[in-house]
């Protein structure tokens, strides 16, 4: 499997690059009135507007301020397009499947359903999100902002 690393809050996050569109330079938003706190607001890719969503504050993490190594990852999910704010984006990284491990057990809470499960590399750890179930329900709330736009 292929993954793309990225950061957020100091930790490393995965997704399967079969999800990855593109990654982008922040671009201006237009924002949305009343869009859902989690919605920054649209963007024009290339003629397709685009919703955007804060990964931070999907996840619960605090908010900061966008700096050089910030990135939009446009994904797919569900069928529909969304670019995804992270910290910075790190490597494309091939994972053989004994370096793939389940979440523990121990790991409860919120957000623990969104975990596909842990990568072990050799100095670190990569947390696999599946954006999927992660983004499914903003995907169908931005989708809806985008549309009354």
């Amino acid at each position: 499997m292929q993954v793309v690393s990225f950061r957020l809050a100091g930790e490393e996050y995965a997704v399967e690059i079969t999800k990855v569109r593109e990654i982008i330079l922040p671009v201006r938003l237009t924002r949305v009135p009343r869009a859902p706190d989690y919605v920054l607001g649209l963007i024009n890719l290339r003629s397709e507007v685009v919703p955007v969503v804060d990964l931070r504050r999907r996840l619960g993490l605090p908010a900061r301020e966008p700096t050089d190594e910030t990135r939009v990852m446009v994904v797919d999910v569900g069928g529909k397009t969304l670019g995804m704010v992270v910290d910075a984006v790190s490597e494309v990284l091939r994972i053989a499947e004994k370096q793939f491990v389940p979440p523990p057990p121990a790991v409860a809470g919120a957000g623990r359903e969104y975990l596909t499960g842990l990568v072990e590399l050799d100095d670190r750890l990569l947390i696999l999100l599946d954006i999927e179930l992660l983004l499914g329900e903003q995907v169908n709330a931005a989708a809806e902002v985008a549309a009354v736009s």
